[in-house]
């Protein structure tokens, strides 16, 4: 900025392993953002390494990058990201017309993965015929189809309400209880307690990381209703 260099990250050192259900937290500026787009191999770090199953990804070129995220992980973001005029099926398809996949074997993925989200019956629907939360299961179903290590989610309930956002939350419980590993970026308290372990950034350094003895602080019935 200017004249100045600012390390977004100093001295990060996290291990997450496979099945793991954790949370980066922190306020504007603290670091979080990088962090996940190095986790995502959106971004290479300057200084440092990162290991993606044993793969070490951060001397990968760009292309090798690609397959990586294609592979590897499945983006969940806040504003779904999906195509205007393509059908929820065909949404979640996309990511295995890069891998390679036949159309019948796409169809057929892209099928159970809204099964998986509960959306089987929608799979004919554009996103402007679903509901904010429904675009969401989109998302996640999309995300799943490739089979990838991690679900990486970017406020991944920044633009649903209450009752929805904890819809969704719920969700990606039971992902987890199914074995998938999940890395999600928040900033709301109550949404961040879902995860099982939390990481909270400030200033580009970790301030604390520890287990979420408290996973049971989630919203009544009653107060996702309001």
């Amino acid at each position: 900025m200017g004249d100045n260099i600012v390390r977004a990250l100093q001295s990060v050192s996290i291990t997450i392993n496979k099945g793991e259900y954790v949370a980066f937290m922190g306020p504007s500026g603290s670091g979080k953002s990088t962090l996940m787009n190095i986790v995502g191999c959106l971004d290479t770090p300057s200084g440092g390494s990162y290991m993606l199953n044993n793969q070490m990804v951060s001397e990968m070129t760009e292309n090798e990058l690609a397959q990586v995220r294609n592979k590897e992980i499945g983006f969940v973001f806040q504003t779904f990201n999906l195509l205007p005029r393509a059908s929820a099926m065909e949404n979640v398809a996309l990511p295995l017309i890069y891998a390679g996949y036949g159309k019948s074997d796409r169809n057929e993925m892209a099928m159970a993965a809204l099964e998986s989200v509960s959306l089987a019956d929608r799979w004919h629907h554009k996103p402007n015929e679903l509901s904010g939360g429904q675009r969401q299961r989109v998302a996640i179903a999309r995300a799943l189809v490739n089979s990838p290590s991690i679900i990486l989610a970017d406020e991944p309930t920044g633009n649903l309400d209450s009752k929805t956002s904890y819809d969704i939350m719920a969700l990606f419980q039971e992902l987890h209880d199914k074995g998938n590993t999940i890395i999600m970026v928040t900033h709301e308290d109550d949404i961040a307690h879902y995860a099982h372990r939390i990481i909270r950034l400030r200033d580009g350094l970790v301030e604390w990381d520890k287990v979420n003895t408290d996973i049971n602080r989630r919203p009544t019935e009653v107060e996702a209703a309001r």
